[in-house]
């Protein structure tokens, strides 16, 4: 068996409808993936199965997803060692340690344009910072600012599919796959 981390892009259903983690879980068990277990509500799903291409599986999730709940959201798996080396990747560890919360990774399905991320640089503000980890986006956010020209310009659009995590979500996931505080 192999251990998967799944992210959910944005799973608000409709004005005031929320996936319900025991909802996603049940769904998640209905597909036969072992051990379904989530991290805070925002679509953050750790499970077994049989090792097979995550590609597959990311479409059989959002399959699954759709016809259980009525709406297509993304979904991005990673293999339990690729989220471990993401974590551990991290090119902003002082700023992780300081203000977790601040720091966020774009998970991409495919590795975004390395021209894309390096136009990203203009966007920032003197007190942001980016960087591209194995075609990952990671940023660490103004604390000063209450909203960032980031978000806007690392959109679908310019940098291909990709769903965003902080570093203290990052973090906690990765215990999650190492087996840590369940």
């Amino acid at each position: 068996m192999q251990t998967y981390v799944a992210l959910l892009y944005s799973i608000i259903l409709g004005e005031g409808r929320r996936v319900v983690m025991s909802d996603l879980k049940a769904m998640a068990e209905g597909l036969g993936l072992k051990n379904p277990r989530t991290l805070v509500a925002t679509g953050n799903l750790v499970f077994e199965a049989r090792a097979m291409d995550v590609a597959k599986l990311e479409q059989r999730l959002e399959t699954a997803f759709e016809k259980t709940f009525g709406r297509h959201v993304v979904i991005i798996v990673r293999r339990a060692e690729d989220w471990l080396k993401l974590a551990t990747g991290n090119p902003f560890p002082a700023e992780s340690a300081e203000t977790g919360d601040q720091v966020a990774v774009r998970v991409m399905r495919k590795p975004a344009p390395a021209d894309g991320v390096a136009a990203l640089q203009a966007y920032a503000a003197d007190d942001e910072k980016v960087a591209s980890v194995d075609g990952d986006i990671w940023v660490v956010f103004s604390r000063e600012r209450p909203s960032s020209r980031l978000l806007a310009a690392s959109n679908h659009k310019r940098m291909g599919i990709g769903t965003s995590r902080n570093w203290n979500t990052v973090r906690r996931l990765a215990e999650m796959v190492r087996g840590i505080g369940e």
